[in-house]
């Protein structure tokens, strides 16, 4: 009866009023499955973020380049503070890996003036994840260098502001790139200065195909020696010592070096326990060529192996063969000369930042 009433007041038929049920029907229907689908979706990216974190932390024969969004490694920043405009380690610019703005002025201008206002991106720092940094082309023709790291005291006619288009976390992105362009012109408008600045998506182009060639080419190979007793720690800590090894700060590592240059390293060890396994890891781009760092590697292995009662093995545990090594030293040959074709070889200060 009350129904009847209600179709009397809004003058609908029997067959309007189903098909106003039947759609009331549907969207509660379709409400349901929203809300199923949603939950789904946040349980499938939890699960999701739950399995990165965890392979994230397994051990990869290549160590390819991260996408850009990731933040599981950390970046070395350009300095601790902005009061000086180098890098901590004085990388120079490298347009082989920066993207290079380049400003000239009509009249030298002092280290102090452009100080004053680079000193102003304070925030640049904390946002952005590349290395960036800036060098002045001294306009005293007696100085020592033409580029250099800019001085308060020092006169510049040239200035050269650049940004790194990859690392391993990946290649720069599009509003870090485009934010450090507009900083860049910014500051020419300030200084009064011509600007000579490449397009921005020419420079994110070069920075993905940066990218793909690391990717390639960051390559970790490792050395397993898999002991038939545990080592007590106390002899394997004389053996590694007497082989030429250092332990590391952190307690934990072993690292083999030449000429104060890491070439390769041990896997963790837990100082309290017996060793039973050993993994020794190179880092392929880090290392230059001429040292033979596989070779001295293998050397090491065989000689631990030997001296504590071990034998090499790959990482599934079987014994290594030479028609392995022979195998990995023929992959070296081929990486080697790709990193010297892309003008970016192994061990350079070049490679150490776009390694990093």
């Amino acid at each position: 009866m009350y129904v009847e009433q209600i179709m009397t007041m809004l003058g609908l038929s029997d067959l309007q009023l189903a098909l106003a049920v039947i759609g009331l029907l549907i969207l509660i229907a379709v409400a349901i499955l929203n809300i199923k689908y949603a939950r789904a979706r946040r349980k499938a990216k939890e699960n999701e973020y739950a399995l990165d974190d965890r392979f994230s932390r397994e051990p990869s024969f290549i160590q390819g380049f991260a996408d850009a969004d990731i933040s599981g490694r950390a970046e070395p920043s350009f300095g601790e503070s902005l009061t000086t405009i180098s890098a901590p380690e004085k990388f120079a610019i490298d347009p082989r890996i920066d993207c290079v703005i380049t400003l000239r002025f009509d009249e030298a201008i002092s280290g102090a003036e452009i100080l004053a206002e680079i000193n102003a991106w304070t925030d640049l720092e904390a946002q952005s994840t590349a290395r960036w940094m800036c060098e002045g082309l001294n306009a005293d023709v007696d100085a020592a260098e033409d580029w250099e790291e800019l001085k308060s005291e020092g006169s510049y006619s040239e200035l050269q502001l650049a940004i790194q288009l990859a690392s391993r976390k990946g290649p720069i992105g599009v509003l870090e790139l485009s934010d450090f362009c507009s900083r860049t012109q910014a500051l020419a408008e300030t200084l009064g200065s011509q600007i000579d600045m490449p397009s921005v998506s020419t420079m994110l182009e070069s920075a993905k195909e940066l990218d793909v060639m690391a990717a390639e080419s960051d390559i970790q190979l490792s050395i397993n020696v898999l002991f038939d007793e545990p080592c007590p720690w106390g002899n394997f800590d004389a053996l590694m010592r007497q082989r030429g090894f250092k332990l590391s700060r952190n307690g934990r590592q072993y690292e083999y070096l030449s000429k104060g240059l890491v070439l390769f390293n041990s896997a963790d060890l837990d100082p309290n326990k017996s060793v039973t396994q050993v993994t020794l890891l190179l880092e392929v781009p880090l290392v230059p060529q001429d040292e033979r760092a596989f070779e001295r590697m293998l050397s090491e292995g065989v000689e631990i192996a030997q001296a504590a009662h071990g034998r090499l093995v790959d990482d599934n545990g079987i014994n290594l063969s030479e028609a392995a090594v022979i195998s990995i030293r023929q992959h070296l040959d081929v990486l080697y000369a790709n990193l010297e074709k892309s003008g970016i070889p192994a061990g350079s200060s070049t490679s150490s930042r776009l390694f990093s």
